[in-house]
């Protein structure tokens, strides 16, 4: 075996292509993937942070903060999503108040 690390990710089908990262401590961010290496250190252009909640710091509100040119250090991310082609849709989990 090489001592060379590759990543569980190709990444290389979303570059210059809008992604969503999520990172460690709950932040939010999308953009365009403009570039990555094997330590899944990630550079985002037009990033743009969505806000949290300051009564439940683990939801986001809809409130956005524009970021520009921002670096994800590989060790902080937790996930690695495609904008294009993804909707949100209601929680099926939940219960309905009068139940």
């Amino acid at each position: 075996m090489s001592g060379r690390k590759e990543t569980v990710l190709d990444l290389a089908k979303f570059v210059d292509k809008g992604v969503q990262v999520k990172l460690t401590g709950g932040r939010q961010v999308t953009g365009t993937l403009k570039g990555y290496d094997q330590l899944l250190n990630l550079v985002l252009d037009e990033a743009v942070e969505f806000l949290r909640d300051s009564d439940d710091p683990l939801k986001t509100t809809d409130q956005t903060r524009s970021l520009g040119l921002i670096v994800c250090r590989g060790t902080a991310v937790m996930l690695v999503s495609p904008t294009d082609g993804t909707d949100e849709i209601a929680n099926p989990f939940l219960q309905p108040d009068g139940a």
